[in-house]
Order: C-alpha cells, then structure tokens, then sequence
C-alpha cells in the first residue's frame, strides 16, 4: 500500500498552500498600504498622481493574481481528485444513516452501531446511503465529509495510517437528535481486526 497516497496529506498541502499565499499577501499588502500612506500623503503630495493607462502596471495585477489563482485551483483539484479516486484493493463497508446513529455492515454481514472498526494501512472505502433523512458523514481526521441521501448511494474512502480512536460526525442537521448522531472510527492492527470480524459475526 505504499505507493498509495493519502488524500489527507493532498488536503493538507492545498490548504497550507492557501493559506500561506493569503497571509504573505496580507502581510505584503498592508505593508505597501503603509508605505503609500506615508510616501503619498497629502502633505507631500497636494496633486494626485494618474497611473491609469500604465500598461506595465495593468498586466501585473492581472497576471500575477492570474498565476495564483490557478496554482489554488490546481492545488484543490489534486485533493478533491485524491478524495474521489478509490485505489484498488480496497475494503468495503456499507455506512446506513439513520436518525440518530450509524450502522456499518462488514464484508462478513457483520455489523456495528456508532463505531466503525477498521485495519490500520489499509484503504477504506464507506458506500452510503440513508434510511430516512439527509445525513453527512464526517470524520475530521481523515478529513471525510460527504452526504448520505435516500434512495441515492455515495461513497467515501480513507487510509488509516495509525492506530487510535478518531472521532465521527453527522453534519447535517436531521432533527432533534442530530446532536447525539456521533460515532467513533477505532483503527486496529490486521490481527486485531480480523479477531473481532469473526467475535459474534452476524
């Protein structure tokens, strides 16, 4: 499983990406901000000076932002891709959203309520749907949001490169026990996993 890549280190670098350009031009802008306010006050400067028709200027503010902009999109487009190509050889497990809880079924029909136990290094891949209501699974360490519509089916995948307990969310509201619609994502070593597939297989 190697050569797979993790889309949480994809989704992780557009975001740094992102926000890295953002706070260098925050910092770049007010500082020229500054800059002009000092150099071209009114005391120095009664006249404005007229730069339209400077062509040199024109094409910097349209080309540079031009090269950001499509560099951001690039970089969100490799982790959007990442989340929504499965590799292959990965597991299956069926996620039902109901109000208020998450049922998973496992290859062997076995099946879980609110926690969701999986191999570690192993690719993931959840196919879902609803029972009722819309749903939205999230798990933010595998950074995994997607619906869970009736009558449609949508899927997910993941790589759990550590073992632990992670955290999982339902982020659409669906009444009055959305709240209480949560779960738990517990990573286990192969050996541990395929001991408690076969504990009271269903």
């Amino acid at each position: 499983m190697n050569e797979i890549v993790n889309p949480v280190h994809l989704v992780d670098q557009s975001f740094y990406f992102i926000i890295g350009f953002s706070f260098f031009f925050l910092f770049v802008i007010t500082c020229v901000m500054i800059w002009f306010v000092i150099r071209y006050r009114r005391s120095r400067h009664p006249v404005p000076a007229d730069i339209r028709g400077n062509l040199g200027l024109e094409l910097v503010w349209i080309i540079i932002p031009t090269i950001i902009a499509l560099g951001m999109f690039v970089s969100g487009w490799k982790s959007y891709t990442g989340l929504r190509t499965v590799p292959k050889g990965t597991m299956e497990i069926e996620a039902l959203a109901q109000s208020f809880s998450w049922i998973f079924i496992y290859p062997n029909d076995k099946e879980s309520e609110n926690e969701l136990v999986v191999p570690v290094n192993t690719p993931v891949k959840l196919k879902m749907t609803s029972l009722d209501v819309l749903h939205s699974i999230f798990i933010p360490a595998f950074r995994v949001k997607v619906d869970a519509v009736q009558g449609l089916n949508t899927y997910a995948w993941f790589l759990p490169q550590e073992e632990g307990e992670y955290d999982l969310f339902c982020t659409e509201y669906c009444g009055t026990g959305h709240s209480d619609m949560t779960g738990t994502v517990r990573v286990v070593s192969r050996e541990e996993y395929d001991e408690w597939l076969e504990e009271d297989a269903w």
